[in-house]
């Protein structure tokens, strides 16, 4: 099994939300937010992303209106 590697994830990590105890943990940070019916950060363009709404189906209305999820 791999190590995880959350200091070089963190660089990546575009969640927004500061107590969040998963940064860069991204194992950890998909399976809380699958169990919350939910998506992760990453997966939201910024502007969206800094509205905490990581819906599914927020994600899909982006995806379907802006034509990618980045």
């Amino acid at each position: 099994m791999r190590e995880c590697t959350a200091q070089k994830n963190i660089t990546h990590c575009n969640c927004t939300y500061e107590p969040c105890s998963k940064k860069g943990i991204c194992c950890e940070c998909l399976q809380y937010h699958l169990r919350m019916g939910q998506l992760p950060a990453c997966v939201f363009p910024k502007d969206l992303e800094k509205t905490y709404d990581r819906s599914i189906e927020t994600f899909i209305k982006t995806y379907q209106t802006r034509g990618k999820w980045w």
